[in-house]
């Protein structure tokens, strides 16, 4: 790899459905596995519109595009001369090659770029193999091996973050495994491969050696060989081939950030590479090794979930504010709406049993109207309770998780009954005073939990460190597999329209009033039709019991 050149690319598209027509397109030459020289990125201007959805996630609009980009045929042009006829290499080369920028070429009848080189995505998958951190998203490896942050689905912040996870993720275990040329790393990349964990049906999770001592499992990998369907047979006779190779004698893991310890199996990064951040390769490891392992993956937890828990709550007070500005509206609309309900409901009785039950709805609307408003009521306590912590407030949760996490270990209690009824009360607790930003019951029960266990009355918990691998090895398992769950819960939360809106707000002064008053004018169309509706039913039951007198009001 040394000496070839090479580059990466990404880019960002009007959307997924037909026509895919390139807005931001960005580049990496490479020389080995180092970035070589300034980087290509340009906007296009390409008179397009761009869907909601994609226009959510990557932030361009048809009028930032006419504004900063430039037309397409000299943005490609700019890239045939900076890429040259270098293989190309793409996290997922399969769309931004063959998807986009092909028919780009053939649209807009110019020559094709370059040549292709490899996936760089299948090469993670197959490197990362079983991948730790969940999935192969690229910001979900970002953020596992905590690379910078690079301008998330943007083409630049793209190619910068696959450039940082090849040098500092992917190269030492390339090298691990003997993979040192380009022409290595691309057949590896190109080679017939599935993942080791089964990634559906009733043996999902499993890890498909398992079938060696597994004769379910064996069984349905040998239908699955003998399956019509081709792709299947492929998959399942791909597996049964490499069930009859010998079965490994050791189990290895990748572990980033091997700054905790240091061992002859460690790999260091490129000289390019930050000394803070190297991949650990390690071999049944010892309690101690374990232990320590675990105290880093606590930490990050607690970081993530401080993290969280912030970027949540300023959205839920975001939308509590739109919430208080909108209520009286909403709550008119739906006191209308319950009360044409009900008077459809009050008609019909009346024709069709005469008197006899129509107090009864009438009761009913009652007790409905009751309902609505309590609801109401609860949601406006909730949101008038919401308040954003103070700086300070933040770093002491920061503190306070990273003592809290201390308490997590789902699986010590699983075969006891009154311990993990004490160990799901006790999360339980946790997790309700974070979303209600009770600090000073997360500082009661973070300073002492067994004297807050003995006060509730429950079942006293042991939370001494383990002193067995097995148990260790689980613990660890249960707090990476902890970590992926948040940042997933993280990035659903940051690429949601809710947390788009709260960043804009931020900088837009007056702008939650302006949507706030978009609801308001959207309700009172609603309203006023349901007037009308209301008014027309309250006439129809006057004329049909000729008293004037409306009980459903």
């Amino acid at each position: 790899m040394e000496n070839k050149d090479w580059v990466i690319i990404d880019t960002e598209t009007t959307g997924f459905r037909s026509p895919i027509i390139a807005v931001d397109l960005a580049a990496q030459r490479m020389r080995g596995w180092d970035p070589s020289g300034a980087p290509f990125r340009r906007l296009l201007n390409q008179n397009a519109d761009i869907s909601p959805e994609a226009s959510r996630v990557q932030g361009y609009t048809r009028e930032i595009l006419e504004r900063d980009g430039e037309p397409a045929l000299d943005v490609y042009r700019a890239f045939a001369a900076y890429a040259g006829e270098l293989p190309i290499v793409s996290y997922n080369i399969e769309h931004h090659l063959e998807e986009v920028l092909k028919p780009e070429s053939r649209r807009l009848g110019i020559n094709p770029f370059g040549t292709a080189g490899f996936c760089a995505l299948r090469l993670a998958q197959r490197l990362l193999d079983p991948v730790l951190a969940g999935n192969c998203k690229l910001q979900t490896l970002r953020q596992y091996y905590r690379l910078p942050e690079r301008g998330a689905h943007t083409a630049l912040g793209d190619v910068e973050t696959v450039v940082d996870l090849m040098g500092q993720v992917l190269r030492p275990i390339a090298e691990h495994h003997g993979l040192v040329s380009w022409t290595d790393i691309r057949a590896f990349a190109e080679a017939e491969w599935f993942p080791s964990r089964i990634a559906f049906g009733k043996f999902r999770g499993r890890n498909y050696r398992d079938a060696r001592h597994d004769k379910a499992l064996q069984d349905w990998l040998n239908g699955l060989a003998g399956s019509s369907n081709v792709r299947s047979a492929q998959m399942g006779k791909w597996y049964l081939r490499h069930l009859e190779q010998s079965e490994p004698t050791e189990k290895s893991s990748i572990i980033f950030d091997a700054d905790i310890y240091e061992r002859k199996t460690a790999i260091s990064n490129s000289a390019a590479a930050s000394p803070k951040t190297s991949i650990v390769v390690y071999i049944n490891p010892e309690v101690e090794q374990l232990q320590k392992l675990i105290a880093q993956a606590r930490s990050r937890l607690a970081d993530l979930e401080a993290a969280y828990t912030k970027d949540r709550r300023a959205v839920d007070l975001m939308q509590g504010t739109i919430f208080n500005l909108v209520r009286p509206h909403y709550q008119a609309r739906d006191r209308l709406k319950l009360m044409v309900d009900y008077r459809q409901k009050y008609l019909n009785s009346l024709l069709k049993n005469g008197d006899d039950e129509v107090e009864q709805v009438a009761e009913d609307y009652q007790s409905a109207r009751a309902q609505t408003d309590d609801s109401y009521e609860e949601a406006a306590k909730v949101a008038s309770n919401q308040r954003r912590l103070t700086k300070e407030e933040e770093e002491e949760l920061k503190t306070l998780w990273k003592k809290l996490v201390l308490l997590y270990h789902p699986d010590r209690f699983g075969q006891q009954p009154d311990k993990i009824e004490t160990y799901e009360k006790l999360t339980s607790v946790i997790n309700q005073a974070k979303e209600e930003g009770n600090i000073d019951l997360l500082r009661e029960i973070a300073a002492d939990a067994h004297a807050f266990i003995l006060r509730q009355g429950w079942t006293r918990l042991d939370f001494a460190d383990e002193t067995e691998v097995e148990p260790i090895r689980k613990l660890y398992t249960s707090l990476q597999l902890e970590i992926i769950e948040i940042l997933d819960a993280i990035n659903q939360l940051r690429e949601s329209a809710d947390f788009e809106l709260f960043t804009l707000s931020e900088k837009q002064g007056g702008l939650l009033q302006e949507v706030a008053n978009d609801q308001i004018k959207a309700i009172a169309a609603e309203i006023a039709q349901l007037e009308l509706e209301a008014a027309k039913l309250k006439d129809e039951i006057a004329e049909l019991t000729g008293t004037g007198v409306i009980p459903i009001a």
